[in-house]
């Protein structure tokens, strides 16, 4: 595949927290982060993939760039940095989801040269936590009104514990998916965004701020994927699940692999997925079944742990 991805946003070492067979507690360590997991599942895919992000000259950093390394995803120059590695502990609840802690540090630095890409991603805490956040908004206004804009894909990832002030990061959350040609969020993250909507009035709503495509996951029950014209509910599918960490990044970086591959066999130029032109009915199913697929396989095994392409079943 020639078409490139560059992820951009935070790496972090997800601790979780979570009983072993006896039921005492255990700390066990991840490379994990919203952006970071995107980039490594859209690897494991086959889609060649570059990371932006942040990372420290610690055993924690070199944790992440040995986990990224084995996928063949790209650390841009710019992501090493002479400050902690930023951390995340997770306390696995009994119903297999998660609730976090969070330790971090991110930014953009200012004379960043950002490497180039048919498709740019952003998204979760980066595009929310200051200073990299504001700077993310700059990024992806600049290459919006670019002369041969990527496409731009954007999943918010919302974490109430950390993003508290529900004003600003609406603001900021449209703001960014006025960009934005792909948007994808969690029926959780609907309900926090837009209290008083709907799932379906709330990509409503998104779809008015001008992303093309809006995925909306739903956990077990599948996902919603709606344009301006169409609107297509993909059901979920059976696994017994181990946790839910990286289960929405699977899905969004399975959804990335998709847009790359019409992108690849030049089924869509970047303007036809722009102006929603190549996404048809067949074509939004057949992006939402792979993902929510790809989104089974990694909540059926503990860990940010997203499938390589040859344990999908064959389309």
């Amino acid at each position: 595949m020639t078409v490139t991805v560059l992820a951009i946003g935070e790496s972090l070492i997800d601790v979780v927290d979570a009983p072993d067979e006896d039921g005492s507690p255990i700390l066990v360590e991840h490379p994990g982060g919203s952006p970071m997991n995107i980039a490594y599942g859209a690897a494991r895919l086959g889609l060649p993939s570059i990371l932006l992000t942040a990372i420290g000259p610690d055993a924690r950093g070199a944790a992440i760039a040995e986990h990224l390394e084995a996928a063949g995803v790209e650390i841009a120059p710019a992501s090493f940095r002479d400050e902690e590695t930023s951390s995340a502990t997770a306390h696995i609840q009994p119903d297999g989801s998660a609730r976090y802690d969070f330790d971090l540090r991110w930014s953009l630095p200012p004379d960043l040269v950002v490497p180039p890409a048919d498709i740019v991603h952003v998204g979760s805490i980066a595009a929310f936590l200051e200073p990299g956040g504001t700077s993310v908004l700059a990024l992806v206004r600049e290459l919006a009104a670019s002369d041969h804009p990527p496409v731009i894909t954007f999943d918010p990832n919302m974490r109430p514990s950390i993003v508290t002030d529900h004003a600003s990061a609406l603001v900021r959350f449209e703001e960014l998916a006025a960009g934005t040609t792909v948007l994808k969020l969690s029926d959780e993250d609907a309900e926090w965004l837009y209290p008083d909507a709907s799932v379906d009035e709330a990509i409503d709503r998104i779809l008015a701020l001008g992303p093309a495509l809006v995925a909306v996951t739903r956990g077990g029950d599948g996902a919603v994927l709606a344009t301006a014209a169409d609107r297509v509910q993909v059901p979920g599918v059976s696994v017994e699940v181990a946790d839910t960490i990286g289960a929405g990044d699977s899905f969004m970086s399975a959804l990335i692999y998709q847009l790359a591959q019409l992108l690849d066999t030049d089924a869509a130029t970047r303007a036809d997925i722009a102006d929603a032109s190549v996404l048809a009915t067949p074509v939004i199913e057949a992006i939402g079944a792979f993902a929510v697929a790809c989104a089974g396989i990694t909540v059926s095994r503990p860990g940010a742990n997203p499938p390589a392409l040859d344990e999908l079943p064959p389309a």
